[in-house]
């Protein structure tokens, strides 16, 4: 393989994969973002046309009825399935972050009864760690609590931006079970708890930056009761099961966030060589090719950079410091084009004419979900100035 392009076969999927996103998946895009019952149907659609290409859940085990793609060459492909905010739905990939914690973390009698349909799309998976009363980005904080009753988990709490519970078949929630465990990290247990057990609420969508309703939901646990074998791992290793989720998902994110700003780069460009002003084309003026120069270079960086974290990732090796820098590069990387694209349209950018808007949406939210920039430059800085040898270049 190339330093940054994908050979053989990967290069063949992704060359097909392009095809179906942008000729099928982004013109989808205006139904697709109503989110009513058309859309619903239309969704569905496209999931059926990505089976029938071999475009679905490319990247979950093979064993579990995914695709089979290895976690490096996948990259390659989140960066296409990037270029449209529906296309992880539409080609099942949406899933995957959660597959990959369960096949590694759960029993045998959890995986058969979840990763198969989870495979399928028939239900999503959902994640219960954020609360809001506590500091997302602090883990530790965690208020929900689970006691054991015997052979059954009891749990209360208090959860939202809980993304996609309303159509999933299970939550997997991270409650406090270790309450006075040292370190603080041990704390913290995973427990999958089916989403139709008797004290599990979804209290509301949370409306978010121009969406109401929205996929992130508020959610409540009072007395919910599971099976003692629902823990997910370990007992007071929530911590390591929740990693073990966000590192690959955070290099998923970061190569979405390419195909987006890619996408926003070419809107620039066919922006700027067509809309004449003040005498030429935007084309011809100094400002504009500073735009397009400075986003051709912020984007390559990122690119580089998450390839680069892939590769440690991909060899078993410690890839937290080149994980929490592309984190926080690549969401600014993403503000940073996404507003030039804007810029460059005037005020059609502002308008829901074109698929800008939306996408500068996204990247505000990619600057806080999994973790803000604040703590990933703070970690980063605080692993190289204890070790600075580990520094990526060196």
């Amino acid at each position: 393989m190339t330093v940054n392009q994908p050979e053989g076969d990967i290069a063949e999927l992704r060359t097909r994969l392009r095809a179906f996103i942008d000729d099928e998946v982004i013109p989808a895009e205006p139904v697709l973002a109503k989110e009513d019952e058309v859309a619903h149907k239309t969704l569905g659609q496209l999931r059926s046309r990505a089976k029938e290409l071999g475009l679905w859940a490319l990247g979950h085990p093979a064993d579990v009825g995914g695709g089979g793609v290895p976690f490096l060459d996948f990259v390659f492909l989140n960066e296409v399935i990037g270029r449209s905010e529906f296309g992880q739905l539409a080609v099942g990939s949406v899933s995957m972050q959660d597959t990959l914690m369960l096949h590694k973390h759960g029993t045998e009698e959890q995986k058969q009864r979840w990763i198969p349909p989870i495979v399928a799309g028939e239900f999503l998976p959902s994640v219960g760690l954020t609360e809001p009363d506590t500091a997302g980005s602090d883990p530790t904080l965690i208020e929900t609590h689970a006691e054991l009753d015997g052979d059954t988990w009891v749990i209360n709490g208090h959860k939202w931006f809980t993304t996609g519970v309303a159509d999933a078949g299970y939550c997997s929630v991270f409650a406090r079970t270790e309450p006075d465990s040292t370190p603080r990290h041990s704390r913290i247990s995973a427990i999958i708890v089916p989403t139709d057990t008797p004290g599990f609420e979804i209290v509301r969508s949370i409306p978010t930056m121009g969406h109401d309703p929205s996929d992130h939901y508020e959610v409540r646990l009072t007395d919910v009761r599971v099976p003692s074998a629902n823990l997910l791992g370990e007992r007071g290793k929530g911590f390591v099961v929740a990693q073990d989720r966000l590192g690959p998902g955070r290099i998923f994110h970061c190569m979405r966030w390419l195909g987006q700003a890619q996408r926003a780069f070419e809107l620039m460009c066919e922006r700027a060589n067509t809309r004449y002003v003040h005498g030429s084309l935007l084309a011809e003026k100094g400002e504009i090719h500073r735009y397009i120069a400075e986003s051709a270079a912020q984007i390559h960086a990122a690119r580089l950079m998450t390839l680069d974290a892939a590769r440690v990732m991909d060899a078993g090796e410690d890839a937290r410091i080149q994980i929490g820098l592309v984190k926080f590069w690549g969401a600014r990387m993403l503000h940073d084009v996404v507003d030039r694209a804007i810029q460059v349209h005037g005020a059609l950018g502002l308008t829901s004419d074109t698929p800008l808007e939306r996408m500068y949406r996204q990247a505000r939210y990619a600057r806080v979900y999994d973790g803000p920039d604040e703590v990933h430059r703070m970690s980063t800085a605080r692993r190289l100035l204890r070790d600075p040898g580990a520094a990526p270049w060196l």
